[in-house]
């Protein structure tokens, strides 16, 4: 097999990789960086939590259980012959794999032995291996690691905002589904779903670090089972604007009540942000929230937060959008209120360009130094190609972002009729 290898150069940052449209079906990124002493390797599928109802085209709609991308994360590690785990002991390599809301990767870190253990990568997710016996097994495992997150108070803090925020987008359903639903799951779901969703055309490959790019396609060629092109029709039901409760708490075993304050934002049925928008709102939220912005001193001379947990997120996908601030603190509510408070000012009296400035070079610095990271770079080209973006697109309109950009934005998102507040309180707090 040959397949053409097209250059993807930024003079901006002087950094540059390789796009490859394999003829199997994969798409294939990799990112050289020859003096690093590592290499990172993501394998992955854009197959996520949110995906429970979908159609391939020429079939009827289909609805799975809740929870089962995440169930077939855990079952592709196993085969007739072992488990993954156990040969990737062998080369030495550091293996994991993680389900999100819209994306499943399967990854390993290595600073020798890489074309070994790239090929155990191509073959055990290209290898389903499921049978009853195996999949009761795993509804034990997968029950078990519900119920300890049921638990967890960042898990729930999350989830309970989630929850708030949202009426029918399955981004409010816990990653891992249900103990109920997993419990329907079955050998003919997992097949169904996998022969759906890890179809190459489906999939990326994503290599940053040591390696020769002609050995990696040639390991390409030799391993991957080609696969027919297929669209898929993700479904989902139609989500109103409005939340659905503005304040939800929780009492677990926590030191210090913690919060997420969600503002919601208005999606067009199941499309993405643009980069333009990601970045504007990356430089609203620094210039908002940021180490150096007028609100975090407050809130820390305050004592209302501290240092160490106090964030925000924009957190972003198909058919959903919201930024949350996050955080421990003594009072939450009044933390939301000071929070609200600021984005109302900014709202009435607009942005210095002196904050803008500076919140623009925090977010540009902050994205250049990510490139010294092999991890970062190989999962940012995952997520980036999932989302139908290219990963140097964004320097390039942070770069360019002016102040009027980033105030246009905020007129459509950090809405206050569009937020919720979770809490988290000590069990022994009235």
């Amino acid at each position: 097999m040959s397949a053409a290898i097209r250059e993807i150069r930024n003079d901006r940052v002087r950094e540059h990789y390789y796009e490859i449209d394999h003829p199997s079906g994969l798409r294939i990124l990799l990112y050289p960086k020859e003096h690093n002493s590592s290499t990172y390797a993501v394998f992955g599928t854009h197959y996520g939590s949110i995906d429970t109802t979908f159609r391939v085209e020429g079939e009827e709609p289909c609805t799975v259980p809740e929870g089962i991308a995440h169930y077939l994360e855990h079952k592709l590690f196993e085969s007739e012959d072992g488990d993954a785990f156990e040969r990737y002991a062998k080369t030495g390599a550091s293996a994991n794999a993680y389900t999100s809301f819209d994306r499943t990767c399967y990854l390993f870190s290595c600073t020798d032995r890489f074309y070994e253990s790239l090929e155990i990568l191509l073959d055990f997710v290209q290898k389903p291996y499921f049978t009853e016996e195996t999949v009761r097994k795993e509804q034990g495992i997968i029950g078990q690691e519900i119920r300890m997150y049921d638990d967890d108070p960042q898990w729930r803090v999350m989830f309970n905002l989630l929850d708030s925020l949202y009426h029918t987008h399955p981004v409010k359903i816990d990653i891992a589904g249900t103990v109920e639903s997993i419990a329907k799951i079955t050998p003919d779901y997992l097949y169904q779903c996998y022969r759906t969703f890890y179809n190459l055309h489906n999939m990326v490959l994503c290599v940053a670090g040591r390696f020769d790019v002609q050995k990696v396609l040639d390991l390409c060629d030799r391993l991957l089972i080609p696969s027919k092109p297929q669209r898929i029709e993700r479904i989902f039901k139609p989500e109103p604007p409005e939340i659905v409760r503005s304040r939800v708490e929780e009492k677990l075993s926590v030191a210090m009540p913690m919060f997420q304050l969600g503002f919601k934002e208005s999606v067009t049925g199941a499309g993405r942000i643009t980069t333009e928008k990601d970045a504007a709102t990356d430089v609203l939220l620094e210039a908002l929230a940021g180490d150096a912005s007028p609100l975090f001193r407050r809130l820390l001379d305050a004592g209302l937060i501290n240092e160490s947990s106090f964030g925000y997120e924009y957190f972003e996908g198909d058919g959903y959008a919201s930024v949350i601030f996050s955080g421990d603190s003594r009072d939450p509510d009044r933390t939301a209120e000071e929070i609200r408070r600021e984005i109302a000012s900014v709202r009435e009296n607009g942005l210095s360009q002196e904050s803008f400035e500076r919140a623009k070079k925090a977010i540009y610095g902050r994205t250049v130094a990510s490139l010294n990271s092999v991890e970062n770079i190989a999962n940012g080209l995952a997520a980036m190609a999932f989302s139908g973006r290219g990963l140097f697109e964004y320097f390039d309109c942070v770069a360019n972002l002016t102040r009027e950009d980033v105030l246009r934005r905020l007129e459509e998102q950090l809405l206050p009729q569009y937020s919720a507040l979770s809490v988290i309180l000590p069990l022994d707090e009235s």
